[in-house]
């Protein structure tokens, strides 16, 4: 089964229209109704929808049980994060996934 990612509410727009155009199934938190709420309740949704979240929040870091988290630090360029979120969807699996912390 493909990737499907959810955002964190604080990701760029441009990252989620980009792989939108590569046919990537992503929602947003504000998609979702998901703004103003626990790092926790983001990771119970995403997990709940099926869905990796992609932070570029280091408290996600520490979370133990997930679904799967793709990360990038503040300061990564756009087009990398792109890059490196397309070959997720493309290199792995749900089940690699779950549990794992992907760093961008």
């Amino acid at each position: 089964m493909a990737i499907k990612f959810y955002m964190d509410e604080h990701v760029h727009p441009g990252i989620t229209k980009a792989l939108q155009q590569y046919g990537i199934d992503v929602l947003t938190a504000q998609q979702a109704h998901n703004l103003d709420i626990a790092d926790e309740e983001h990771l119970q949704f995403a997990a709940s929808e099926g869905r990796v979240i992609f932070t570029q929040d280091e408290d996600f870091l520490k979370v133990k049980n997930h679904h799967g988290i793709a990360y990038a630090h503040q300061r990564t360029p756009l087009r990398q994060i792109i890059e490196g979120l397309v070959l997720i969807s493309q290199a792995l699996t749900e089940d690699e996934m779950k549990n794992h912390i992907e760093f961008l």
